[in-house]
């Protein structure tokens, strides 16, 4: 298996790039993870990433706890097109995410913040996932 981190945001990818009403708002090719520019937009940038190595569990099993944010950027006055991209999402991640050589034991979509952006063009969602990745050397 990839780092923990790295498993999960590929099965996000793969999830939110295979779900119609995502990509409806927002290009498949602009989910991802990298930075992003204004005639990229709207986008969804995965980044930020945390692991927290849990320890063993039985049968020489191995324990992640990883929180990722993914940032919603869209060009977007009022905020309501980011919005309905992190509606969206949410709505995506609803059901189990599929895993390669590792499972979730737990996940979670646990917030998303909309703060203002300097230039009022810009609207700016971070949504902050937690999984437990479990994985077998």
């Amino acid at each position: 298996m990839i780092e923990p981190s790295l498993a999960l945001q590929t099965a996000i990818n793969t999830r939110l790039t295979s779900t119609p009403a995502v990509t409806a708002l927002v290009a498949a090719d602009q989910i991802r993870t990298g930075s992003m520019r204004r005639e990229q937009l709207p986008s969804v940038i995965m980044q930020g990433s945390q692991t927290q190595y849990l320890g063993y569990a039985s049968g020489n099993q191995y324990l992640a706890r990883v929180w990722l944010d993914l940032h919603i950027w869209a060009l977007d006055a009022g905020g309501d097109l980011a919005k309905a991209i992190g509606f969206a999402i949410h709505d995506a991640l609803r059901a189990p995410l599929a895993m390669t050589d590792c499972a979730l034991d737990f996940f979670e979509a646990k917030d998303i913040r909309w703060p203002r952006d300097p230039d009022p063009d810009f609207a700016h969602g971070i949504f902050t996932l937690e999984a437990v990745v479990r994985w077998k050397l």
